[in-house]
């Protein structure tokens, strides 16, 4: 058994601004702590220092047991235009104990100098590679692995290790990983967001694997059913000027809203009577000071009264009530023609059978089925414009969807123009500007903002103070947000959003249920998230027999489709 313990530890961003303040948390052995807190308040900072990606200006980390570590974006790096994608067995390793993947790399160097040189020297370094497998453990693992494929993708190891990961959805590679780390050997577990892109009948595996688990483990989740299922404890990163500090709350996700209103109603009151004392010792120590400058023998007192108050204050006041989130998204979007999506025929290529569907304008559909159907192909045939599309029907933004293969017709009504949330936050054109430098330049979709026009939109959004930040160095909910506030200044007037709750707080899942409900244009959304779903007129269902059809509410138990890997 393993556990965690955070103390005191503070970390500021290489521009200066402090992220962390002083925050402490002990995870004993078989807890299962959840992270919870607004987008941009560093729980996935936090977790990279416990996994020591990032160090800690003050404070200490200490751990027992080995450590696993699922990232936020997990089977998504190489996505673009520089690197191969790894492969399902690259995925597997990246989760495996250090000296796994260390010997793991030594393999594949050795395998390529065998295949270029081919020498006496390379082919030693080879067999020296295989040995060094052996003896940390890499057959066993392989063994491991094949137990994992087989219940995530329903192959063999064998068949399944040089698929690379773009073949997999994003919720088949979370699975995978998370199959890795549940079966490994790692007592510890740091899982970011384990449930994105998750379909619900794998978010429900996974909430009954960690629970019956004896691993430690801490956690990062949007989720509320899974916190609430799952969390035996709740630690909360809230935001303060000084960085975010830390509270936990010793019971469920259950409790935790009302035992946050607690504390809250408790920090205001102690503040109140904080305030009240040193505003007394002030007036106390002011009228001293008035005595003794016409009688000497009060100048003890007067002395005294100073020293009381300067104690006060540098004992400080209790601690600050977290600042509220204010996030407001005001999507416009406009008329169309009255079809807004039609399909006649459409076939996602060894995804799904022929179908047949109208979108009319203004309706709100939500695309539901297991991970792999083909929602996300299907969403991104749309983004593209459909099958053949007019100039008009060019999707607004810098990503150009990459071809779906299909037959029968897709196509988009007039003045309809698509605007794509990518389930994997993959923006190549972002990486590297700043937020305020993408909103001042603008694009051929949306007019470049002066600078404090810039700020004041990125205020609504609650990213004012990461506006001088790169794109790729915000949170995975940041980025979320900044993809929806692009998509309200281009003008689009067909949403299409992959999982786009995934990675944002419930304050801006619930302010982009608000700026949806405004929003005036068509919505379709791929969504695994129960009460998001609340708020779409009708569900089209990918299911597992391969055929797509229509239902008046959702269907979540949709299994695995049936078709060849």
């Amino acid at each position: 058994m393993g556990h965690l313990e955070v103390n005191g530890v503070s970390y500021a961003l290489p521009d200066g601004r402090a992220l962390l303040d002083s925050v402490s948390l002990r995870v004993g052995e078989g807890a299962k702590v959840a992270l919870v807190g607004p987008n941009g308040t560093g729980k996935t900072t936090l977790l990279r220092l416990i996994a020591g990606d990032l160090v800690a200006q003050a404070g200490s980390l200490a751990r027992s047991g080995g450590l696993g570590v699922m990232r936020q974006f997990i089977g998504t790096m190489g996505r673009d235009d520089t690197s191969e994608p790894p492969t399902v067995r690259d995925l597997l390793v990246s989760v495996a104990p250090p000296d796994l993947r260390r010997v793991a790399r030594e393999v594949e160097e050795a395998e390529y100098a065998v295949m270029t040189v081919d020498d006496e020297p390379a082919q030693m370094a080879y067999a020296q590679a295989l040995s060094d497998w052996a003896d940390v453990g890499g057959y066993d693992y392989e063994t491991l692995w094949d137990v994992c494929t087989v219940s995530a993708l329903g192959i063999p190891f064998e068949q399944a290790q040089w698929r690379t990961t773009d073949t997999l959805s994003g919720g088949e590679q979370k699975r995978l990983a998370l199959e890795a780390l549940l079966r490994g050997p790692d007592e510890v577990l740091l899982l970011d967001e384990p449930d994105n892109y998750l379909d619900v009948p794998a978010k429900q595996w996974l909430e009954g694997q960690l629970r019956e688990s004896p691993k430690t483990v801490l956690f990062v989740s949007h989720d509320r059913e899974l916190l609430s299922n799952v969390a035996t404890r709740v630690a909360t990163l809230e935001p303060g000027a000084a960085g975010a500090a830390m509270w936990v709350h010793p019971g469920s996700f259950a409790t935790w809203h009302e035992a946050r209103v607690a504390r809250n109603e408790r920090l205001e009151e102690a503040r109140r009577r904080w305030d009240e004392e040193h505003a007394k010792l002030r007036e106390l120590m002011l009228m001293y000071k008035q005595k003794a400058s016409y009688n000497a023998d009060m100048a003890s007192q007067y002395h005294a009264a100073q020293t009381r108050l300067r104690r006060f204050e540098e004992a400080g006041p209790p601690e600050a009530v977290a600042i509220p989130q204010q996030v407001t998204m005001r999507l416009q979007g406009g008329r169309t023609a009255k079809r807004a999506v039609v399909c006649e025929a459409l076939e996602l290529t060894d995804l799904m059978l022929p179908f047949d569907l109208e979108v009319w304008f203004g309706e709100r559909v939500a695309v539901l089925g297991s991970n792999g159907s083909g929602k996300s192909h299907f969403l991104r045939l749309l983004a593209a414009g459909g099958s053949d599309p007019d100039i008009e029907h060019r999707p607004v933004g810098d990503v150009v969807p990459a071809p779906v293969s299909h037959t029968g017709v897709a196509r988009l009504g007039s003045r309809v123009r698509p605007g794509w949330f990518a389930q994997t936050h993959d923006h190549p054109a972002l990486v590297g500007r700043t937020l305020l430098e993408i909103l001042h330049r603008g694009d051929e979709h949306r007019r470049g903002r002066p600078q404090d026009e810039a700020a004041r939109v990125l205020d609504r959004y609650e990213l004012a103070r990461s506006g001088e930040q790169t794109f790729d160095s915000l949170s995975g909910g940041q980025q979320a947000r900044f993809q929806i506030l692009l998509l309200e200044l281009s003008g689009a007037t067909l949403l299409l959003l992959d999982e786009p709750t995934d990675n944002l707080d419930l304050h801006s899942a619930e302010a982009l249920e608000t700026g949806l409900a405004a929003f005036e244009g068509t919505v379709l959304a791929v969504t695994h998230d129960r009460w998001f779903t609340r708020g779409f007129d009708r569900f089209l269902v990918f299911g597992a027999d391969g055929r797509v059809r229509e239902t008046t509410e959702p269907v979540w138990d949709e299994g695995r489709v049936l078709r060849a890997r």
